[in-house]
């Protein structure tokens, strides 16, 4: 045998000739098969086992051999040959179908039993196999990959290119901008068409929407056609009305009322017994008219609970009873009992006057005022209502000649009504001061009126009230603010005097505590003066402070309601008044931190920034309360970081950690310590700096609470993530950094949400992308090999290892650019041995799935065939593991729609993997097969049989000369068998036994309730013998042309899809070598539906 061809070298799995054997010929197939590699055996399967580099696949004839169950005639006597042969015919014909090999496990050497040509010295020793029977009388087409169609890969890919036509757009380009200048018209006639002129060039392709205007932009075409003076003077009037209108509303730059209510509620509250005290309305004096007489008896005339005392109520209780009085309030008046509605207001503005738990009053303004709000919005919508004519409502801006006469009555009556009221408060609050007709002349009297009010607590707060007001109806009036504001200028002495020591001394309420309850007040007042005002009336407010002694309050309220641009500017003068101030009153470190909230928004001169931060570090290093010391530290923080190096940085941090570590003060003041992190890491981007600021490890140690400190790693990490641009190595980044992960991973137990855990894992995996050592692959690999050991709880963090050491492995593939040496071998190897040990730690199978496979790729890529074969052997063995339903996003799915997908992958890369010389051929397919096979389906699910046809795709590829695509550097099944026809036996025979397994689940569609699915299942099969099958074969397109009668039997065939494949089949028939199509056309019938 020696003598039937000539010698050739051949190429190694590893691209070297180590010292190959000479081929064979294959006599008339023209073929050889490789010469044997004495000595040298395959590795164990295994990720450890088997080299990239030359070792681990019998090379030459000795695979083709071994796949076909030869060894060497010395070992085996002529006999023992002779009963193998006799063996081999006499094979059982009924043993259960099978595809030769249950898993890749059992395929075992001498599966193959098609005789070849083989090496001198070498005999065929025959193996016992398992016979199968093949359904139906496929005999008739048992030819189906023999005659598979030649395929011509480069030829084909260039004839389904797309032709290429030149096209010529001038300066058309789609994302080009359209300009449209404005046109000048020359002559109007019926249609309205104009000459213009426009920037955009002319092009060929004519705008739909311009060839309905003649090219004319419509916009154009009307300020055209209109009187120009006309058109003019519109514009001006639209202008000027605009620009009023501007400068008289309010923005979105200012603040509103609605943004502060939370933020009182949250900071005034007592723990003092409330009560709800309600009286009679009464008068005094006998010259009361009767009218005034028969309004006030109204007033008193309810039938329930006007007389109702609520004493002893808590705060809670108190807030529940005036939400309850809101809704009374709604009910009222949604049952048209408008004098109750009025009645409940007036009760709810009485409680305004009492002070008598004095610290709750902000609180109390706040649910009042809300009650007041409730009853002036339903007051002016039914006045509003009132105004509609002919279903025309008032404009927005509606002036006051606008209204008609029953809604001006309605409003007088109103206010009628209100102003019978005798006491000052219940008096005032009501006075809605959008339904008068005079704003102008209003709001100075009811400013006027408010200097009635002898608290000057409660005083502020309806001037508070009058503004807040007054910047609803008309922002534009800035007189009545500024009155409001210098009229509780004139009375401020008032706080110092007898009348309110005397309470606060009955409520046990220092004068500090007592200020601050004027601070919502004020703020809101100078809010409301300061917006848009210019420069100058910042000036003038800091002479009026210090006219009266630079009283800390007011200083207060000033720095907090003008542009922060503008206090900036002036720091230094502000830090002097507040050294001036008077501590006892309200203390200075407020008035620091609300100048450090002022220069955390606006850069104070450059001059100036160090003076600034010494001056107020000096304060706020002696506060010895640790809350009050923490307050105005988390403020001048920012400044630091926005100004100055980490130097400062880390002296603020140090003093930090030394004023809040005594007594674990730090346990009671996370958030402002949490605040403290975001600054510092909001304005140093560079972690490198970062981490060599000495105290800031040491600072994140004050975090005990696990929670907290979780969520301030969470802040550090996204951090990391948002700003890092560039990959690191740094130890000192990478060690913290490592740590801040492990803290995250640590937190996680059975009781965490699936949204944190992914949020947890997202946030390391963005840290392990970051992580690179260039060239050091091996550190890069015991960087992650730790990573695994540290993050084991997380799934998502262990797929991200997974697929970042397969990176790493083509990294060193695309270095050594395919010739590993020994050393990047046994790396390759060690990245797969990590794959390997690492997968089966994964839940989710379909992860697995997907990990083995591509792994398997990676372990092929870089010549380890070994390892590949264990990766898709264990993918095989997990196969029956799937189960019929998984969890999808929170929800169960059924799963055979994912194996498909799998599987579909998998047999693409099944195609290049060469056949284990100890294992027989295809023994990884036939594995697969056996899996298949045995896997337990849906009853209604056609999926097995769509993985049969996908399986047919895969050997007719198989049985190409050259495959599609193939791996570098490692031999294919299409260079190892060289296209033997024993080989496309093997392929045959397989093909059999698919085609049976098709064409039995095709029967069991015979019912009336499957035929729709028998006809698409027939199509499909028929695609598939169209597209792979040679079908000048009669035999073959016997068959086809009986799948496409069966698609159509029974009526459930798509026509319009049937007709389509009919005109591909006659396109193709006009190709060179496919004239053999025109036949198969003429027997291909359609079906009429009619």
């Amino acid at each position: 045998m020696a003598a039937e061809g000539a010698a050739r070298p051949r190429r190694h799995v590893t691209g070297r000739q180590d010292g190959c054997r000479p081929l064979v010929s294959c006599g008339r197939a023209g073929r050889a098969l490789p010469g044997p590699v004495p000595g040298v055996g395959r590795a164990p399967a295994g990720p450890s086992g088997g080299a990239g580099g030359g070792r681990g696949r019998v090379a030459g004839s000795e695979r083709a051999a071994a796949s076909y169950g030869c060894v060497r005639a010395a070992a085996i006597p002529a006999s023992l040959t002779a009963a193998g042969r006799r063996a081999e015919a006499g094979a059982a014909r009924g043993a259960p179908r099978r595809f030769r090999g249950g898993s890749p496990a059992e395929v075992g050497p001498g599966e193959a039993s098609s005789p070849g040509l083989l090496p001198a010295g070498w005999r065929r020793v025959p193996a016992p196999r398992r016979g199968y029977v093949i359904i139906y009388t496929l005999s008739l087409y048992s030819c189906f990959l023999r005659h598979a169609r030649s395929r011509n890969y480069v030829s084909e890919s260039e004839v389904c290119k797309l032709e290429s036509v030149p096209l010529d757009f001038g300066d058309y380009h789609p994302l080009k901008p359209i300009t449209v200048t404005e046109s000048k018209t020359k002559k109007m006639n019926r249609k309205g068409s104009t000459s213009s002129t426009s920037s955009s060039s002319s092009s060929s392709m004519m705008d739909p929407l311009s060839s309905v205007l003649d090219g004319t932009d419509p916009l154009s075409l009307f300020a055209a056609a209109a009187d120009p003076v006309t058109t003019t003077a519109a514009m001006d009037s639209t202008r000027k009305k605009r620009d009023k209108d501007d400068s008289s509303a309010v923005g979105s730059d200012f603040e509103p009322w609605s943004s502060k209510r939370g933020d009182i509620l949250a900071r005034y509250t007592t723990t003092e017994k409330l009560s709800i005290v309600s009286g009679k309305t009464t008068t005094t004096g006998s010259a009361v008219s009767e009218k005034v007489r028969t309004r006030l008896e109204e007033l008193d005339d309810l039938e329930e609970g006007s007389q109702k005392e609520l004493l002893n109520l808590t705060q809670q209780d108190y807030m529940n009873r005036i939400e309850e009085l809101n809704q009374s309030l709604k009910d009222a008046w949604s049952s048209d009992q408008k004098v109750k509605a009025l009645k409940i207001v007036i009760q709810c503005s009485k409680l305004l006057s009492d002070t008598t738990v004095i610290q709750f009053y902000p609180s109390k303004f706040v649910l009042i005022t809300d009650i007041l709000d409730t009853f002036g919005k339903l007051v002016y919508e039914r006045i509003l209502s009132m105004c509609v004519e002919n279903r025309v409502s008032l404009p927005d801006n509606f002036s006051p000649e606008s209204v008609n006469d029953t809604a001006k009555e309605t409003c007088l009556n109103w206010f009628f009504k209100i102003a019978s009221i005798r006491e000052l408060i219940p008096r005032l609050y009501p006075c809605q001061v959008r339904l008068s007709e005079g704003i102008s002349e209003c709001l100075p009297r009811l400013t006027s009126m408010i200097r009635g009010i002898g608290d000057p607590l409660v005083a502020v707060y309806a001037r508070a009230y009058l503004c807040r007001v007054g910047m609803e109806v008309a922002p534009q009036l800035k007189e009545s603010l500024n009155k409001n504001f210098f009229d509780f200028l004139l009375t401020f002495k008032q706080i110092h005097g007898d009348t309110v020591q005397n309470q606060l001394v009955v409520q046990c309420v220092e004068i500090p505590l007592y200020l601050t309850l004027y601070s919502p007040a004020i703020d809101w007042i100078l809010q409301c003066i300061a917006y848009r005002a210019p420069e100058v009336l910042l000036t003038e407010m800091m002479e009026r402070c210090k006219k009266l002694g630079n009283n800390a309050l007011l200083l207060n309220s000033v720095m907090s309601a003008f542009r922060a641009e503008f206090i900036a500017a002036r720091s230094m003068d502000f830090i002097g008044m507040i050294k001036e101030c008077d501590e006892s009153g309200f203390p200075k470190h407020l008035l620091f931190r609300s100048l450090g909230l002022n220069l955390a928004l606006a850069d104070p001169p450059e001059s100036d920034r160090l003076q600034i931060l010494n001056e107020a570090w000096k304060v706020i290093t002696k506060l010895k309360n640790p809350q009050d010391y923490i307050n105005c530290a988390e403020v001048w923080v920012e400044y630091t970081c926005r100004h100055f190096t980490k130097r400062e940085v880390n002296t603020v941090l140090a003093d930090v950690i030394k004023h809040m570590t005594p007594d674990r003060a730090f346990e009671d003041a996370y958030p402002q310590l949490q605040s403290i992190i975001q600054k510092v890491i909001t304005y140093i981007h560079d972690f490198s700096l970062l981490f060599s600021v000495e105290k800031f490890l040491p600072f994140l140690d004050m975090f005990q609470k696990e929670n907290v400190r979780v969520e301030v790693c969470k802040c550090i990490m996204e951090s990391f993530i948002k700003h890092q641009q560039e990959s690191t190595k740094d130890p000192v980044i990478l060690n913290a950094l490592l740590h801040i992960c492990k803290t995250m991973h640590d937190s996680v137990n059975a009781l965490t949400l699936e949204d944190e855990k992914r949020m947890l894992a997202a946030l390391i995996n963005g840290f392990i992308k970051m992580v690179s050592f260039g060239r050091d692959f091996e550190q890069q690999l015991s960087f992650y090999v730790e990573a695994r050991s540290m993050f084991c709880n997380l799934e998502p963090v262990l797929v991200q290892l997974i697929h970042s050491v397969n990176q790493l492995a083509m990294e060193t593939r695309k270095v050594m650019r395919g010739n590993h040496s020994r050393k990047t071998a046994a790396f390759v190897r060690a990245c797969v041995a990590f794959c390997f040990i690492t997968i089966p730690s994964l839940n989710s199978i379909f992860t697995r799935l997907n990990l083995y496979l591509h792994s398997g790729q990676v372990a092929l890529a870089n010549q380890c065939l070994s390892q590949a074969d264990a990766f898709f052997k264990a993918a095989v063995s997990l196969v029956p593991e799937v189960p019929k339903m998984i969890s999808v996003d929170g929800k169960m799915r059924p799963s055979d729609a994912f194996l498909l997908e799998f599987l579909c992958n998998f047999f693409s890369t099944l195609l290049v993997v060469p056949d284990h010389p100890e294992q027989g051929v295809l023994f990884l397919v036939r594995g697969l097969l056996n899996v298949i096979q045995d896997y337990t389906w849906e009853d209604n699910s056609d999926d097995k049989v769509r993985i049969y046809t996908n399986v047919l795709h895969l050997l007719s590829a198989m049985a190409q000369e050259a495959y599609i695509y193939r791996v570098d550097k490692v031999d294919s099944n299409d260079s190892l068998y060289g296209g033997d026809s024993k080989f496309l036996a093997e392929i045959n025979k397989l093909c059999e036994t698919v085609i049976a397994q098709i064409l039995d689940h095709l029967k069991t569609l015979g019912k009336e309730e499957t035929l729709k699915r028998q006809s698409q299942l027939a199509l499909y099969f028929f695609n598939t013998i169209l597209a792979h099958g040679d079908l000048r074969n009669n035999k073959l397109n016997q068959l086809s042309v009986n799948l496409w009668n069966l698609a159509q039997k029974h009526g459930f065939a798509d026509t319009k899809t049937m007709v389509k494949t009919l005109e591909y089949i006659k396109r193709r028939s006009k190709q060179p070598e496919m004239s053999h199509f025109t036949d198969l056309a003429l027997r291909l019938p359609l079906q009429s539906r009619t």
